[in-house]
């Protein structure tokens, strides 16, 4: 919890100090205190400002020196960088806080990696045991490896990767909104719903079992959370797209395990975590459409912050998920507001309810008022409101 609390470090530069100024108060209060300006040297993150002739130097000679560092650029224009994130000026909140939050993401991941490639000298190589049952033989994978394959799941993609790696849904148009209504989906009629039936049965009997799907060799082992499958991701992507009509009546079911597979020993590489496989399911699944069990006039809920260092990260996961988890909107709601189209927010939606994390708001307290629209203050100045007092006066 003190991890999840604790201010990021950012270094602000190519800004004057009237700027700078502005900058940490603006994170101090809009931004939740998510971050903290300090001196270059202590900074985790460095921010630049990407307009002024001098800046635009800065950010190029701070770039080629290949800091390890983090970059955000602030910029009336859009920034198209190799590992900068981009925030548009005038700065918005959300924004600003979705950036912070994906690059603590990647600072998450990076430490990760960096703990994972540590050697070990002081202890011999500890393995880890899968039992099947008490009567039956164990399963022995080598604990290295096993931590390698779960943090591969990890990825990004950009805005013109999306339709490309998830497709669409020939006839629909998930962005408009006259549309909507066509643009739900039902999970269970894919495999994505057979999946999630599957994890709650194994995990209810604590039992190890193999999903039967007359497709490709299934485990799922409850206890260590985790999936085994015989297949790579761009098999399992063009499986999650087809609907499942089952003509012939044949189901998929569930069976214990009573023997060892051979092939499982030594691949450890096909080991999914149960949470990242289901939501990158979830996401082929969803074709940029929502789950038809939430009613997209009603608000939605985040529990929490998803575990981005594992997951897929959709185009704006970062910015969606900072709105939401402050308070309950409704899906158009959030396009509207971050100004993004509908599809990036309802694949995350997807493959956020498919593993727990959102849901349909459904207490008192979530519609008996309306969220706070985000929008530039309309307060006067003290020289709007002198003008008006001198027009009251003569008139």
């Amino acid at each position: 919890m003190d991890n999840i609390k604790r201010s990021l470090k950012v270094a602000l530069h190519g800004m004057d100090e009237r700027s700078v100024r502005t900058m940490a108060m603006y994170l101090k209060g809009p931004c939740q205190g998510v971050a903290v300006v300090v001196d270059a040297p202590s900074a985790e993150i460095d921010i630049f400002d990407g307009d002024s002739i001098t800046s635009k130097k800065l950010l190029t000679e701070y770039l080629a020196k290949s800091s390890v560092k983090p970059v955000i650029v602030l910029s009336l224009q859009n920034v198209y960088l190799d590992n900068v994130v981009s925030v548009k000026k005038p700065v918005k909140a959300e924004d600003m806080m979705g950036a912070l939050a994906e690059v603590k993401a990647r600072l998450e991941l990076a430490a990760r990696q960096e703990i994972k490639l540590s050697p070990v000298v002081s202890e011999p190589l500890i393995n880890k045991e899968i039992v099947v049952k008490p009567t039956l033989k164990t399963y022995v994978i080598n604990q290295d490896e096993q931590q390698t394959t779960k943090h591969q799941t990890a990825m990004q993609m950009n805005d013109a990767a999306l339709n490309a790696y998830i497709g669409n849904v020939p006839g629909v148009d998930v962005n408009d909104p006259a549309q909507f209504a066509m643009a739900g989906y039902n999970p269970k009629d894919y495999f994505q719903g057979y999946m999630q039936s599957a994890i709650n049965a194994c995990q209810e009997k604590k039992e190890i079992m193999q999903l039967h799907s007359g497709w490709r060799p299934l485990i799922l082992f409850p206890e260590n959370h985790e999936i085994w499958l015989d297949a790579d991701d761009k098999q399992l992507r063009a499986f999650a797209s087809l609907k499942l009509d089952n003509p012939s009546g044949n189901k998929m079911s569930l069976s214990p395990i009573n023997a060892p597979l051979p092939e499982l020993i030594n691949t450890p590489e096909k080991l999914h975590n149960m949470d990242a496989f289901i939501w990158k399911l979830a996401c082929w699944t969803s074709k940029g459409r929502y789950p038809d069990s939430i009613n997209i006039e009603q608000p939605v809920y985040l529990k929490n912050w998803p575990n981005f260092t594992r997951l897929l990260i959709t185009p704006h996961a970062m910015r969606i998920a900072a709105l939401l988890v402050r308070e309950p909107r409704t899906l158009g709601d959030v396009a509207r507001i971050l100004n993004i189209k509908p599809q990036y927010v309802f694949v995350f939606i997807s493959a956020a309810c498919a593993v727990g994390l959102a849901g349909q708001a459904r207490r008192a307290a979530d519609v008996l008022v309306e969220p706070a629209d985000i929008k530039p203050s309309q307060k006067q100045g003290l020289l709007g409101r002198i003008i008006s007092k001198l027009r009251g006066s003569y008139a």
